[in-house]
């Protein structure tokens, strides 16, 4: 099967997913914008062919430029697991006439309002909800809703431009922080706790799902800069209490009729056991989610999504042996780090429990925590035992202090 994969250099994590698709037969092709040098090697290594053009988001160069490689292989199949390069995908699969989501699909999952009243329709749960594109409508959307509410991008991603807004006083001031945003989606507020509902799927029949939670809410830690925010893929994901948001995902996948790849959902768990959906991606999930994924079962998801593409199928053992939990780190202070404490007693302390330690260097700029998710760095834990896993996750948020300046 031969491949047209849509920027695999960018974001980070697409090298592992380029890989993934060669490990399982693919000959990967691929699209993108960055010189062919910039590509990190392992992506290099694992495409058989790559076209640089001039604008990624210039459709029409892009279709030129699938069509010219469609002449010179034979173009199976066109992935994206980008955010924003989703509906470019379908574009490109409509253009070269094959298979996959099309792009009256894509639609929904980038457009929030499409999406949830398609999930109304099929009986989902979702918070209330309307879209805005004027200051007036977003006035008679909280109006109508109630307050608190959530404001966010209609086709936003990663909790960027996403508000609480709890009374009308608020709400001017978060009218003025999201001018710059063409349509917003202004929702009910859900109290609960917060997880994700990640599937592979092959024809439209799920082959692997994971449910991780969120520690604090997004919103909390998108919030607050002292917070060392973290991700937890359970371990046992088919718990009696996860059910309700479990048979919430398989209901999603069927309104949205997803059939090839990954899917990324989010929803919300009440304090009186109900599942609200949130929002979903056709696209793995970032902030090295897939990564738990992996230390969760000593598996490759990356090469699994690979076959699920290629063949249809995931091959080996994909049990979860561990609660796996990625713990993002924020430096105190502005400029160049400079040092980093308590990591060496946490090492000795959790030792063999610690798979992965990836914080930035003495002497590296620290990172604008309100733009990016991954923050200073990270520590993966992991764990058979849920509390215990919670216990080594928080101990990385008190304990471990990076200072910059």
């Amino acid at each position: 099967m031969n491949v047209l994969f849509f920027s695999p250099g960018f974001p980070n994590e697409m090298p592992s997913f380029v890989e993934g698709l060669a490990r399982a037969g693919a000959t990967v092709i691929g699209i993108g914008d960055q010189p062919v040098g910039a590509i990190p090697q392992r992506a290099r290594h694992a495409l058989a062919h790559y076209h640089q053009v001039d604008q990624l988001w210039d459709e029409k160069e892009l279709i030129s430029a699938a069509r010219q490689l469609a002449r010179q292989f034979r173009i199976d199949r066109v992935e994206s697991l980008w955010e924003p390069g989703i509906l470019i995908a379908a574009k490109l699969r409509e253009a070269l006439e094959l298979p996959g989501m099309s792009v009256a699909l894509s639609q929904l999952y980038r457009d929030k309002e499409l999406m949830k009243r398609r999930l109304d329709a099929a009986g989902v749960r979702t918070p209330r909800h309307a879209v805005a594109k004027s200051e007036d409508e977003i006035r008679e959307a909280a109006e109508r809703i109630g307050f608190p509410l959530i404001i966010k991008p209609i086709a936003g991603a990663g909790s960027a431009d996403t508000y609480r807004v709890d009374d009308a006083s608020l709400l001017d001031e978060i009218i003025r922080k999201t001018r710059h945003v063409e349509e917003l989606s202004v929702e009910e507020f859900i109290e609960g706790e917060e997880f994700t509902f990640d599937t592979i799927c092959s024809g439209g029949q799920p082959l692997y799902y994971n449910i991780a939670w969120y520690r604090p809410k997004p919103l909390i830690a998108r919030t607050l800069s002292w917070v060392s925010p973290q991700t937890v893929s359970l371990r046992e994901h088919d718990a009696e209490w996860l059910r309700p948001g479990r048979e919430m995902g398989f209901k999603v996948l069927k309104a949205l009729e997803f059939d090839t790849g990954f899917t990324h959902m989010e929803w919300f768990l009440t304090p009186a056991g109900e599942a609200v959906f949130c929002e979903i991606g056709a696209r793995p999930p970032g902030a090295c989610s897939v990564d738990i994924m992996n230390f969760a079962g000593d598996v490759d998801t990356f090469t699994g999504w690979g076959e699920a593409v290629v063949a249809g199928r995931m091959s080996g053992r994909w049990e979860r042996r561990y609660n796996a939990a990625v713990i993002f780190k924020r430096a105190q202070g502005d400029g160049r780090i400079q040092r980093i404490e308590g990591l060496d007693r946490l090492v000795a302390r959790y030792r063999r429990h610690i798979v992965r330690v990836d914080l930035l260097p003495v002497g590296a700029a620290r990172r604008d925590w309100k733009a990016t998710l991954l923050s200073d760095g990270n520590i993966v834990v992991r764990h058979p035992d849920l509390e215990k896993t919670l216990e080594m996750a928080d101990r990385v948020g008190t304990d471990i202090q990076i200072y910059a300046g």
